[in-house]
């Protein structure tokens, strides 16, 4: 059965709605899309606030933890490498997993990574403006509250991002370009210190916490470190060649992530010394260790931490807004979010409201969080709780999309169907979405974590009755669903 997508626009797309509005297509190359991707990763916010605890989870071999979750998404990367050479499209997800299940599912995942990717992304929001209050106190004791640094940033970041999408990417890699020479620094610094204590501990099985228990307890916290790996399938209509280039930045994106994750890991279990007692008392332990390391010139860790905020906040927004977008565009959102802006080509709407919309997430947490404890509200904290939460929502998509590609292939593609790629890796990485999700969501965990997979269970039951009434009001929806394909004239 030939892919109604493929080729273009559905006629009863044209019918319907009009002409789509287009991106500006084929302005970034694979380089760009790359380093855009692993700005969004965010190797240092992430690493900075998710080490510690993934240290006191996984014990001193948390860096095999770390390699682990590196081949997991990696199997997650064959999955959206396979669907974007097939059918690229701004829709990303939402589109791989509508093409397969039909209009319901498109709706319904639309919804479910809307919210995921908002939520997740206040907790960025959040914690961009939580450093900088964190790095002026520390160098000059200043107290100014963090949501003023926020949305100052916030500011800064959506401003470059409606000047257009190659500015915006451009900068994205600058700052991801400064964090990662300062992580390699200090990481290196840290090894050539501790030389003569250095050993292959933290990769020896035997030295995970509690054995295989431990291996999985850390394993959601190590995958989290990945987040944003997907970010070149949303900017596939303003890529060049997307179905050779999107693949390729995925796999480079997964690849340098993980031996960098591994470098700085094993440079901060060494740093202390492999007590991970005290790695995890410490506040944000590679701040320590370059401390320790560097001295006076430590201050390049908190610059480096800076332009990873920034970065996550322009790529991650950038992205991430356009899955909206598109939705908007073909009908399964309002087709508010489809608007595009008519010399940048900018999907303005989605931008401002998604970013929006993560403010104000931030603005009723923190309002929840006075009225039921009576403190301030700490952002390491809520970026803590939020990414927990969103990181639910956006697992559930990527399983969802595993289940999709054997099916797809199997639908539209059955000459090109191959058994490894496109049934035995997406199985597998089913499996090892299922890990995560079962340690985000199991019984007996604190407030706010033990409520959190009960409002992802609400949300996904009130995606599917919406997208249930959405499609029977508008038969053409299914028509629509991935009708705009980012390579197509």
């Amino acid at each position: 059965m030939p892919d109604p997508g493929a080729a273009g626009p559905s006629p009863a797309s044209g019918a319907v709605r009009g002409a789509p509005q287009r991106l500006r297509g084929g302005v970034l190359g694979m380089a760009d899309i790359a380093a855009a991707t692993m700005a969004n990763v965010g190797p240092a916010m992430s690493f900075f606030f998710g080490f510690a605890f993934l240290g006191t989870t996984a014990g001193i071999a948390s860096p095999l933890t770390i390699v682990a979750a590196g081949v997991a998404v990696a199997l997650l990367g064959n999955t959206l490498a396979e669907f974007s050479r097939a059918h690229p499209s701004a829709g990303s997800f939402i589109t791989f997993v509508g093409k397969s299940f039909g209009p319901v599912s498109a709706v319904t995942t639309a919804l479910l990574a809307g919210l995921g990717y908002i939520i997740g992304m206040a907790a960025v929001i959040a914690i961009s403006g939580g450093f900088v209050q964190i790095t002026l106190e520390h160098y000059t004791g200043v107290e100014l509250p963090w949501i003023i640094w926020t949305l100052v940033l916030t500011g800064v970041a959506v401003g470059l991002m409606l000047r257009g999408v190659v500015v915006s990417t451009k900068w994205a890699g600058y700052f991801f370009g400064v964090e990662m020479l300062v992580l390699v620094v200090v990481s290196v610094a840290a090894i050539v210190e501790h030389h003569g204590s250095l050993s292959a501990v933290p990769f020896l099985p035997g030295h995970v916490s509690h054995g295989l228990s431990g291996l999985a307890a850390g394993f959601p916290l190590a995958v989290y470190l990945f987040i944003g790996w997907e970010n070149s399938a949303a900017l596939a209509e303003e890529t060049e060649n997307p179905r050779r280039n999107v693949g390729r930045a995925v796999f480079f994106s997964i690849a340098v992530m993980t031996v960098s994750y591994i470098l700085f890991s094993y440079a901060t279990v060494t740093g202390f010394d492999y007590d991970m007692a005290k790695l995890g008392a410490a506040g944000i332990p590679f701040i320590d260790i370059a401390q320790q390391t560097l001295g006076a010139l430590a201050f390049v860790a908190y610059i480096g931490g800076l332009t990873s905020t920034l970065g996550v906040l322009i790529a991650g927004i950038n992205s991430q807004a356009r899955l909206v977008f598109n939705a908007g565009r073909e009908g399964l959102l309002p087709a508010f979010f489809g608007y595009v802006h008519p010399i940048r080509r900018t999907p303005n709407n989605a931008i401002v409201t998604f970013t929006a919309t993560a403010l104000v997430i931030i603005g009723g947490w923190g309002l929840g969080h006075l009225l039921g404890s009576g403190g301030s509200m700490d952002p390491v904290v809520f970026f803590t709780e939020a990414s927990s939460l969103g990181s639910i929502l956006i697992l559930l998509v990527y399983l969802a999309s595993n289940i999709a590609l054997p099916l797809y292939y199997r639908r539209y593609r059955p000459q090109e169907f191959r058994t490894v790629r496109h049934l035995v890796l997406p199985a597998v990485g089913v499996l090892a979405i299922l890990v995560p999700l079962y340690y985000l969501a199991k019984p007996g965990q604190p407030a706010p974590y033990n409520w959190f997979p009960y409002a992802a269970l609400a949300a996904l039951l009130a995606a599917v009755a919406y997208a249930t009434l959405l499609v029977r009001r508008d038969p053409g929806l299914a028509d629509r669903v991935g009708s705009v394909v980012a390579d197509a004239e």
